[in-house]
């Protein structure tokens, strides 16, 4: 066995114990024979029931995020891109595993593998539930005086339903770590797997929405509504959950489909809520089941905190494209070390337009090709980008900008296929660009095997056509395009003729000037980012253990046993809460402060650009005017090109038409768009269509 592979398998079993104790926490074995076995043990270091959450409950996912990223860096280290085809080769079991298999609204694209783990999370749910319920309903004999005992199990149930709420917490950050090193080891990313944070926080908040329903019924029948307001001294707060609960609603409310499609912003700004919310959330449930939620909460402020650190700096924007048809690129400075793969995304901030806003776009250029830039490419669809295209077409000649990221797959794993296909719908395209930017690089290798590739473009009108000028880096484009396997079908959907060869705007190249306050891009924390990150993981995790043990045995412990005082139930939690901010404050601040000295140190500076010319020319359209192009690289796209007009592309029949023994289908775009390629691939009509959607959305 590899040392890989010998990795995986020891992050498989502890994350499968870590799912028993899951499994087994309902149990009555759980509570009569683990628990105060461990408490007895552990009541020497002052933690007693909360220690054992720790060391059951967060333990074990601390360790996989720790070492994780050490595994990580170690594999980016030593791959070779070169050998895609050999080492990651998708066997039967594998390509079987992820193939589309529910394709429907509201739950989007669902692969065969996504569906067994759902099917599990929904069975350990179940599960809990009815062991829950099993043993409150055989303990029904000690029921409150004069509760009747239909009273008692709907009190019973009520609270359990909470508890089944508390399991989808344990999971809904881990989606939403844009730097995560857990999700990379699954082979997923925060953009894939965002769907996952949205069907739990969909599931969470319909549990404790019947929690909190079933209490207030409860309390209602039982003439006990001034629980609803009660803050104990020795158990949980009434009071806190009600606020959690009355903020958890409109971010519910908004992160619909069809409110968050009709009212992005409010959306948005909403659901920056979650502060509050985890605040009065943590002080509703408690220091111990805090303590069982507490790795997706901790790697998610890291990671946040980390994200904020980085934003705070200002980006330098060498340059502009705009496109008429409406498509602007972005090319900023980047540092040399900075390594990314396609289809990675940028977040950008441009204050001038909106200090609070920040928008995900896919980066467009190559890491490999032009190793000091970095280009994103945004579509003017929405008031910001509008805003951001009359920006640019003023005469500017600086424009302040941050930026966080970029944030992408692990590996450039669609170089396993022998033959791609690429189908995007209008802006869809720009995922595409940086994996034809990668291929013209790796060419340059002499075992590489090309890949078949065939790019299936959707645009409205012909005008969209110049978004295939972007397949092409602002300068120094290789010849090496010409010897890619290229079939472009560009559809022109609402124009049913080719359009008379007119003079068209060009494409407008603006070069700003470099202002000193301004930094290149550079991974967060490094060249040895993964390192950097577990360093952090582990020492602020262990520094929260420390602290806590020092303030439950010096401060805590004092009060519970040595006077006729209680401690607070609440304080306990606001403890851990302060404890875990302030050790990734700490442990966060010197390794970036650090970092950001030895990089000032080293002097990364802005190089100094000669300004280029525009790299088209400023004639007819290029695509069907038979006009006369200057560059090789520009003959070649052209030649490579069939436009149709007044058609939308057959899927189907292009897809089943293919002979390949392994195709890539890649999809980004509408929804129905990518809905329509999902359901083919997923007909089993072809046995070797292997379909991945590229999109934010289901």
């Amino acid at each position: 066995m590899s040392s890989k592979r010998m990795v995986r398998a020891i992050f498989l079993v502890v994350f499968a114990v870590w799912l028993m104790i899951w499994v087994m926490l309902p149990t009555k074995l759980y509570k009569n024979t683990w628990t105060p076995n461990l408490e007895t043990t552990l009541n020497s270091t002052y933690f007693s029931g909360q220690g054992t959450n720790l060391l059951l409950f967060s333990f074990p996912l601390m360790f996989i995020a720790a070492f994780g990223c050490a595994y990580l860096h170690f594999q980016n280290k030593s791959t070779d891109s070169s050998n895609h085809s050999k080492r990651l080769g998708l066997d039967s079991v594998t390509a079987l595993l992820k193939r589309p298999v529910v394709v429907m609204a509201p739950l989007g694209i669902v692969s065969a593998l996504e569906l067994t783990f759902a099917s599990m999370f929904v069975a350990l749910l179940i599960w809990s539930l009815a062991n829950y319920l099993h043993v409150s309903f055989g303990n029904l004999h000690m029921h409150k005086e004069g509760e009747k005992i239909w009273e008692a199990k709907l009190r019973s149930v009520s609270l359990r339903l909470g508890y089944i709420g508390n399991i989808c917490w344990a999971f809904l950050f881990f989606p939403v770590t844009r730097g995560s090193s857990v999700l990379p080891l699954i082979g997923l990313t925060s953009e894939s797997s965002i769907k996952y944070h949205i069907w739990l926080g969909h599931l969470s908040n319909i549990l404790f929405a019947a929690h909190t329903i079933g209490f207030i019924i409860y309390w209602a029948i039982t003439n006990q509504m001034a629980e609803m307001v009660e803050w104990s001294k020795t158990w949980v707060s009434n009071v806190a959950g009600v606020i959690a609960i009355v903020i958890a609603m409109p971010m519910w409310v908004t992160s619909l489909p069809q409110f968050r499609r009709m009212k992005f912003e409010l959306f948005f700004y909403t659901h920056h809520l979650y502060f509050p919310y985890i605040f009065f959330y943590v002080l509703h449930v408690g220091d111990a089941y805090f303590c069982m939620i507490l790795p997706g909460i901790f790697l998610f402020l890291i990671d946040r905190y980390l994200r904020f650190l980085q934003s705070r700096q200002r980006t330098a924007l060498l340059s502009a494209r705009l496109l008429p048809c409406g498509l602007l690129e972005l090319n900023f400075s980047k540092t040399p070390g900075l390594y990314y793969n396609p289809t990675s995304i940028l977040f950008v901030n441009v204050p001038r337009i909106s200090k609070l806003q920040w928008h995900p776009f896919t980066v467009s250029s190559n890491c490999n090709m032009e190793t000091d830039e970095l280009s994103v490419v945004i579509k003017c669809q929405g008031s910001w980008s509008h805003k951001l295209y009359k920006e640019l077409g003023s005469s500017l000649d600086r424009l302040q900008v941050s930026t966080e990221g970029p944030y992408g797959p692990n590996s450039s794993h669609f170089l396993r296929h022998e033959c791609m296909v690429l189908v995007s719908g209008g802006s869809g395209i720009t995922p595409f660009i940086s994996i034809i930017r990668e291929i013209i690089f790796q060419i340059q290798k002499p075992n590489f095997k090309v890949p078949r590739v065939i790019m299936i473009c959707a645009f409205k009108n012909s005008a969209d056509l110049a978004m295939l000028d972007l397949l092409l880096p602002i300068s120094g484009t290789p010849p090496q395009i010409s010897q890619i396997q290229l079939q472009i079908e560009a559809y022109i959907t609402r124009e049913e003729e080719q359009p008379m060869a007119e003079a068209h705007k060009p494409l407008q190249t603006i070069w700003f000037k470099p202002s000193p306050l301004d930094s290149p891009i550079s991974a967060t924390l490094g060249p040895n980012n993964w390192l950097w990150l577990g360093a952090i993981i582990s020492s602020s995790f262990l520094m929260f253990l420390l602290l806590l043990g020092i303030v439950t045995r010096y401060y805590i412990y004092p009060i519970d046993h040595n006077t006729e005082q209680i401690y607070h139930f609440s304080y306990r939690a606001l403890w851990d809460m302060f404890l875990v901010c302030v050790c990734i404050f700490i442990v966060s601040s010197v390794v970036f402060l650090w970092y950001k000295k030895q990089n000032a140190r080293e002097g990364n500076r802005i190089p100094n650009r000669e300004i280029a010319t525009p790299v088209t020319s400023p004639g007819v359209s290029p695509w069907f005017s038979g006009a006369e192009l200057e560059s090789l690289p520009h003959q070649s796209l052209v030649q490579a090109t069939n436009v149709h007009f007044g058609s939308r592309p057959d899927f189907k029949k292009t897809l089943l038409d293919l002979k390949e023994s392994d195709v890539g289908v890649l999809a980004c775009g509408p929804r129905k768009m990518r809905h329509d390629v999902a359901k083919i691939c997923a007909s089993g009509l072809a046995q070797n269509l292997h379909f991945e959607s590229i999109s934010f959305t289901l």
